[in-house]
């Protein structure tokens, strides 16, 4: 990868125009988390369709929030209906993100596959909350998408076995889409946010999907760390991926190095990642092939998202506007675009925020105050326990010992 210029590194800096200080805890949470809104939100509208189809629609690239694809039919028009997609609604990919910030406040601490199974479903099963695509309370589950009702049906229903409960569901980013608080709870901790995330999306998903979202959490931990960029965020992540999704995310992050502007990006970083995509080339007609568990294979979606973070430099309008424009699974795309630049604390820009977070009647700001607050929560129980093992151990003779 090209490095970029020192002008161009760290929090708030190059495109973004902001100043050279550092953002701290409280400011890369926060911007992760309604970053990922946000760009859930921009992405929602187009999600499905080609860059060239995104064009012809809109006359133009993407700029911002626009309406829903089919205008005023989309109440009944196939194959979105009935979901109002559009108009600055976040979809299924925030719901995920903020059910699991829920699970983080009831528990205070880390979390494993179990805490899916005693948390998480009942979360989505009984308590209805605003939906934004529906326009009314309804329960979540109603809104998710089969992959994530995967997770009723095994868990609830089903009682598998917490940690093997994604084998058999189908192999997508259905899991990656909502692990960014894993990589804010263990913050400039990637090795950690990978190995919680591993164990936390094996109720959900196996092969790439669940390695994706364990590279995903370390992504967003890297990010989290002073003076991080995309080049170090993409180091780590090739450190710590495995298989089909590190020589993915390799090539494409090769390509990305390349551009430095989206447009001339699109269609080489689609070419880049295309050999390791099982869906195919018509996104909303799958191969038959698909989504099927492989070593030699990755999800899309979290390659071409440090793909386009490399391309924008990390600033946040430019990384969203990249995964917007890219299509086919783009809500998500910009979902984990837009995390990973808020939490290098490339400011998101407010009147998107204002915006998203009216027109789906959310408090984008409230489940980053309650991350913020258990994340320190949790790091000050990591240091007790740590300190706790550090005294065992030279008690029984570990370094600092004497004889």
């Amino acid at each position: 990868m090209t490095p970029k210029t020192e002008e161009s590194r760290g929090t708030g800096r190059g495109k973004s125009g902001g100043t050279s200080r550092e953002a701290n805890l409280d400011e890369r949470i926060t911007g992760a988390l309604v970053g990922a809104a946000v760009g859930d939100a921009l992405g929602g509208p187009v999600e499905g369709y080609s860059p060239e189809q995104i064009v012809e629609r809109h006359g133009d690239r993407v700029h911002g929030i626009v309406g829903p694809w089919n205008g005023d039919a989309w109440r009944t028009a196939r194959p979105l209906a009935p979901y109002h997609k559009g108009d600055g609604h976040v979809t299924d990919d925030t719901l995920m993100t903020h059910a699991l910030v829920r699970v983080y406040a009831r528990v205070r601490d880390h979390l494993d596959a179990y805490a899916v199974a005693d948390h998480l479903v009942p979360d989505l099963m009984t308590t209805p909350r605003w939906i934004p695509e529906l326009e009314a309370e309804a329960l979540p589950l109603h809104r998710i998408f089969l992959a994530e009702k995967w997770l009723v049906a095994r868990l609830h229903y089903g009682h598998i076995d917490p940690r093997e409960a994604g084998v058999g569901n189908i192999v997508n980013c259905g899991a990656a889409m909502y692990m960014a608080p894993v990589g804010l709870v263990n913050a400039a901790n990637p090795g950690a946010a990978y190995t919680e995330a591993l164990d936390i999306a094996g109720a959900h998903q196996s092969s790439y999907g669940r390695e994706a979202a364990a590279v995903l959490a370390a992504a967003v931990a890297a990010a989290t760390a002073p003076a991080a960029t995309p080049e170090s965020v993409v180091s780590t992540c090739l450190s710590l991926a495995k298989d089909g999704t590190r020589q993915a995310i390799e090539k494409v992050c090769e390509t990305a190095s390349r551009h430095s502007d989206f447009e001339s990006a699109l269609t080489p970083l689609r070419e880049a990642v295309a050999p390791y995509d099982t869906v195919g080339p018509d996104y909303r007609v799958p191969c038959l092939g698909a989504r099927r568990p492989s070593r030699l294979h990755s999800i899309e979606e979290l390659p071409i998202t440090l793909g386009i973070l490399l391309v924008a430099d990390g600033d946040y309008r430019h990384t969203v506007l990249g995964a917007v424009n890219y299509g086919r699974d783009c809500d998500s795309i910009a979902t984990m675009a837009g995390a990973l630049a808020g939490a290098l604390g490339s400011p998101v820009p407010d009147d998107w925020s204002k915006q998203v977070s009216e027109a789906s009647r959310l408090d984008l700001w409230e489940p980053a105050t309650t991350l913020t607050a258990v994340t320190r929560e949790i790091f000050e129980r990591d240091v007790r326990r740590r300190r706790a093992h550090e005294a065992a151990f030279t008690e029984i003779g570990g370094p600092g010992c004497s004889d």
